[in-house]
């Protein structure tokens, strides 16, 4: 399963405070298995089918190919000093 660094779990929440998703909205990560990508978005609440991944109040929703892809990997969130945010993924050890 998908894990998040501290860091991620404080931007996260910091974004879904910003962007004043309701309270059980979080990040949606999807996978373009065409295109070879990733989406990620912030939203209200899960789709369908989804995997919920919450730590410490920090959500991440996965779409079942995205929850595949990313199943032994975690999440790190950097903010640049423009306020920036990019997200990392790294296969976990």
């Amino acid at each position: 399963m998908l894990t998040m660094t501290d860091n991620a779990v404080l931007v996260i929440r910091d974004l879904a405070n910003q962007e004043d998703v309701a309270d059980a909205g979080g990040l949606r990560i999807a996978a373009d298995t065409e295109a070879g990508s990733l989406t990620i978005e912030l939203v209200a609440e899960p789709t369908q089918g989804d995997q919920v991944v919450d730590t410490q109040g920090a959500r991440i929703f996965l779409d079942s190919d995205a929850a595949e892809l990313l199943n032994d990997s975690s999440v790190d969130a950097t903010v640049d000093d423009e306020g920036i945010v990019q997200f990392g993924f790294t296969e976990k050890q």
